[in-house]
């Protein structure tokens, strides 16, 4: 491991060397590379440094033990266990930071919610998971922003679509990707009889434009009023915007702003997300088959999580965790959650490396 290590300390001396070259500073997409390589590697070199420090006090406190007596060995000693235990946490977090690292972890995310099987009930608990993800957002201390969204006749969303940017951001919101199971009593339902209902919830890395070029070629642009809900105007402008990327058949409407420029830009920018996620789908060799599974039909059967109001219950299958805090779950405390789904991924990456 140690030996991996120097050579990436290496390298980081060249990404610095590259960074300071003025033929690499003209070229943007190099430099955003070279930046984000830096990134990566920079924890890693600077855990390296420290457990090198480490070893060579271990060694010299263990040359000095053989020429000490009476209580200067008792204080040796412990300089001794305290660094064999700073060298084991040491080499454990290496270990985990030389993993393999997902290629999307330093972007910032665009998540989409959508009601899916269970009609207005659905759309309400589109909402409750848009506000669950804006206070978990606000927890992590990551940017929030609403790129697009359509409510529905009670004030759920049928749709909504969010921009969140900030520290490990991806690496905590990819698991939140598939149909969302509620169990609860419909605020519709008169005889006080428990439905369950479901949204899905999809997630995309947010690329920049050096990374996916769109031919304005492939692309169909419509324009229409913006409405709200049940279909009334919200302005008597034709100022919302509908792209269609003909050659992936893929769909962007934005109409959030009162201006036709300001709704193009967002949609484009969500559209350039979506192709970079299917681009890399493809890489994986999974295709379109993996945004698919992502949503899932959103019916009942097929879900990540359950909601279960009348227990308090949140329930997460993939990893078989419970608690029975729904209150502070749908309030934005989704740390134990998503703590616990990042422990599994790397678990499971560290098993796979020992095998």
């Amino acid at each position: 491991m140690l030996d991996r290590v120097a050579g990436l300390v290496k390298e980081l001396d060249d990404v610095d060397a590259m960074l300071g070259d003025p033929a690499v500073l003209s070229d943007q997409r190099r430099v955003v590379e070279l930046s984000r390589r830096r990134k990566q590697l920079d924890p890693i070199v600077e855990r390296f440094h420290e457990l090198s420090s480490t070893l060579a006090d271990l060694d010299a406190a263990k040359q000095l033990l053989a020429e000490v007596t009476g209580d200067d060995r008792e204080l040796v000693r412990s300089e001794i266990d305290q660094a064999e235990a700073r060298r084991v946490e040491l080499e454990a977090e290496l270990r985990v930071l030389l993993l393999p690292r997902d290629p999307n972890d330093d972007r910032n995310v665009i998540v989409e919610i959508r009601g899916a099987e269970g009609g207005e009930e659905a759309n309400l608990f589109a909402r409750d998971l848009f506000e669950m993800y804006r206070g978990f957002a606000g927890r992590q201390g990551w940017k929030f922003e609403v790129l697009t969204s359509s409510e529905s006749d009670l004030g759920g969303f049928a749709e909504v679509v969010v921009l969140m940017s900030g520290d490990a951001a991806w690496s905590r919101l990819k698991h939140e990707a598939g149909p969302h199971r509620v169990q609860r009593v419909p605020v519709t339902e008169s005889q006080g009889r428990i439905h369950t209902s479901s949204a899905t919830v999809t997630v995309s890395p947010e690329a920049e434009e050096i990374d996916v070029e769109i031919d304005p070629n492939d692309l169909q642009i419509d324009v229409y009023r913006s409405s709200g809900p049940g279909g009334q105007s919200v302005n008597t402008t034709d100022s919302a915007v509908r792209v269609t990327h003909k050659p992936t058949g893929l769909v962007v409407a934005m109409q959030d702003e009162k201006s036709q420029l300001q709704n193009k830009a967002k949609a484009l920018r969500v559209l350039r997300s979506r192709l970079l996620k299917l681009h890399q789908e493809r890489q994986e060799a999974e295709a379109s088959d993996v945004r698919r599974s992502q949503i899932g039909g959103g019916g009942r059967s097929e879900k990540i999580r359950t909601y279960n109001f009348k227990e308090n219950r949140v329930s997460d299958h993939r990893i078989g965790l419970t608690l029975y805090q729904l209150d502070k779950v749908l309030a934005g405390e989704l740390d134990e959650v998503s703590d616990a789904l990042v422990a599994d991924e790397r678990s499971r990456q560290l098993a796979a490396l020992d095998r």
